[in-house]
């Protein structure tokens, strides 16, 4: 018992910190009795895993207990990291465990039941020698062919497997317009622009501009297809993204969402640029983790990170549509790159 109410603790937002005597009582079946309860409870307070809210008075049972405690995230994460620990030695070596140590005891509540598959997999067969296409593999590890493709791709990267169980993935081909005047290169720039409009608008001067490939994101598609690109682009040098998207909730959950997957830098001349239009009201049914805005703002200066944030509080937005083509062409064009990527490089580690 003292366990399952660790992890029901655990399970809390890291934002709760208090708890009622109640909402204790909820945790447990009906069939536990207030005896076994109250031990428990005890006893957790003997760990200091809760400690009592003295303002709010104890009842005045045999076993006495306090209306309200505060929760000790501090002492429920060290049974987390032990918990951690110990799988860490039991699990097949090459899960790695790191990720974990940094994510709320929800995810890992959740990944674990693939991982003792994953596991159980590692053990019986190793790495595999040979490339499969996902869905192959997806049924090889947990019964599912479209586990991976579903969301256990996240899981995979997150211990550090995706590679090396040689999966190739079975989607739709990346969409993208090439500049060969840069193919000898040694440094590519690519830049990802999530709609259709704006892609138009700046392939008919894409050799024009520093940019090797002009990729065409299709909204929610790039996070995906961008794992084509290695395969489809396979240039040797060293690569690197910029994207441009709507400055609205989703469109800033898609870049977090490919920047997770391919290192991709927000093309901020263009969202600056977006800031001196008309804005637009309505999407307010879009969905966005803060976690995404975070990382997202990051890139941008303090002002203008203000600005993105204040935007969306007001239920505001700004389409990439808002630039016309000439505006467009000219960022791509008259913009020094280079040095773009070496500030929001020093931009984000400043700011990290």
């Amino acid at each position: 018992m003292k366990e399952k109410l660790e992890h029901k603790l655990l399970s809390f937002s890291k934002r709760r910190s208090t708890i009622t005597l109640a909402e204790l009582e909820d945790l447990f079946d009906e069939s536990v009795t207030y005896e076994s309860f109250a031990k428990v409870i005890i006893q957790a307070e003997a760990d200091k895993i809760l400690s009592e809210v003295k303002t709010q008075g104890r009842n005045t049972r045999k076993a006495s207990l306090a209306y309200r405690y505060r929760i000790s995230r501090h002492r429920l994460n060290e049974t987390y990291y032990k918990e951690l620990q110990k799988y860490r030695h039991t699990f097949h070596q090459a899960i790695n465990m790191d990720a974990y140590f940094s994510l709320h005891y929800k995810e890992w509540q959740e990944d674990f039941p693939y991982l003792k598959l994953i596991d159980k997999y590692l053990k019986e067969k190793g790495l595999p020698s040979e490339k499969a296409p996902a869905p192959e593999r997806s049924f090889e590890l947990v019964g599912n062919e479209k586990w991976i493709e579903e969301g256990g791709e996240d899981i995979l990267r997150r211990v550090q497997l995706y590679d090396a169980l040689n999966i190739y993935p079975v989607s739709d081909p990346l969409m993208f317009a090439m500049n060969p005047t840069h193919i000898s290169e040694d440094t590519h720039y690519h830049l990802i622009v999530e709609n259709k409009t704006t892609y138009q608008g700046l392939v008919p001067v894409l050799t024009q501009s520093p940019f090797s490939t002009l990729i065409y994101g299709a909204g929610n598609r790039v996070p995906k297809t961008i794992e084509n690109f290695s395969t489809q682009f396979p240039v040797k040098g060293e690569h690197i993204f910029f994207y441009f998207g709507d400055i609205d909730r989703s469109g800033i959950e898609i870049w977090h969402r490919l920047h997770k997957r391919q290192a991709s830098l927000p093309a901020v001349p263009f969202y600056k640029a977006c800031f001196t239009k008309e804005k637009a009201f309505g999407k307010t049914n879009q969905q966005m983790k803060q976690e995404s805005l975070c990382q997202f703002s990051k890139y941008f200066s303090e002002d203008m990170a203000e600005n993105v944030s204040e935007l969306l509080a007001e239920g505001a937005y700004y389409p990439q549509e808002v630039l016309p083509t000439k505006e467009l062409q000219q960022i791509l064009l008259t913009t020094d790159w280079h040095k773009v990527n070496s500030q929001l490089i020093k931009r984000k580690e400043f700011v990290t």
